[in-house]
């Protein structure tokens, strides 16, 4: 097969649409403009020495010889692998492809010290200053939100049990279609999006919706990796939240359901037993939860 052949098939292939009008170039657009408006990754690394450098770039051009030799990969594959590189920058879906394949490696090492709350992976789509709800309320969404309604309850605290007052739940998630707010068309700003302060006890209550399992943007480049590979592209269903107080490490999680089908092969590979969530069923067509958190101290 030549070179032209190769990116020819896997240009090709078909992937599976998500729904609706959003489409992954569009979404992986708007992923790379927000990470590029909300973070500072040059910035927090300026002091870094030439040396840890030189050693993170060799490990990592390492691995990717060690592949080459061991897989004797082709110049058909080698160059169709430029074509895809070039292509995951047009579509704008590094943030994509980053978040979902190796993000939870990265996520694993930078929390393995922490006695308190298991984390995971931010993912893409964070937006930061979301509506304030107060310790009880219900996150913004649309009249009529389809899916079913959900009464969540928590605390706050810390390692030592102390209750942290006027710390913040960060609380974001897809809707029923598995689309969120400011990454696709024709959904309100702030939709499923919303800030809650505890309360002097560290309570919390939110009212919002139980999410659906979606599948990531399918029509872009990471589309075509995964049709290429022949992986399916599902999530299952998540809240994601962000949880701060001060003098506390920031908690990143996303808290899933039981039963789900893709908590085995979640494509993200983000699920972890401790953030399974036990909702019970009120009987009149809503469920609530009750998950805490607790924060890890600064070290000093």
């Amino acid at each position: 097969m030549t070179t032209d052949q190769t990116i020819e098939s896997v240009e090709s292939i078909e992937s599976v649409e998500s729904g609706g009008s959003a489409s992954a170039a569009a979404s992986g657009a708007s992923a790379t403009e927000r990470f590029a408006a909300d973070k500072s990754p040059f910035e927090s690394v300026k002091d870094t020495p030439p040396e840890r450098v030189d050693t993170l770039a060799k490990r990592v051009l390492s691995a990717v010889y060690d592949t080459i030799r061991e897989e004797k990969v082709t110049y058909d594959e080698f160059n169709a692998l430029k074509a895809w590189l070039i292509q995951v920058g047009k579509d704008g879906e590094w943030p994509l492809f980053l978040d979902v394949w190796v993000e939870h490696e990265v996520e694993k090492v930078a929390t393995e010290h922490r006695e308190g709350n298991k984390g995971t992976i931010e993912g893409p789509y964070y937006v930061p200053d979301a509506p304030e709800q107060g310790a009880t309320g219900t996150i913004p969404m649309r009249d009529g939100e389809s899916g079913t309604p959900l009464t969540w309850t928590g605390r706050v605290s810390s390692t030592d049990g102390t209750e942290l007052a006027g710390a913040k739940v960060e609380l974001w998630h897809a809707d029923a279609d598995g689309f969120y707010s400011q990454f696709a068309p024709g959904i309100p700003e702030w939709n499923l999006r919303g800030s809650f302060t505890v309360g002097d006890d560290g309570a919390f209550e939110i009212h919002t919706i139980r999410p659906a399992p979606y599948q990531i943007p399918t029509d872009g480049s990471c589309g075509k990796l995964i049709a290429a590979a022949g992986w399916h592209a599902w999530r299952p269903a998540h809240l994601h939240v962000k949880v701060s107080a001060p003098g506390h490490e920031l908690l990143t999680a996303q808290l899933y359901f039981p039963g789900d089908e893709h908590n085995d092969d979640d494509i993200a590979s983000a699920v972890k037993p401790e953030l399974v969530l036990s909702p019970v069923d009120a009987g009149d067509g809503t469920v609530s939860v009750d998950y805490g958190f607790v924060l890890d101290p600064v070290r000093g």
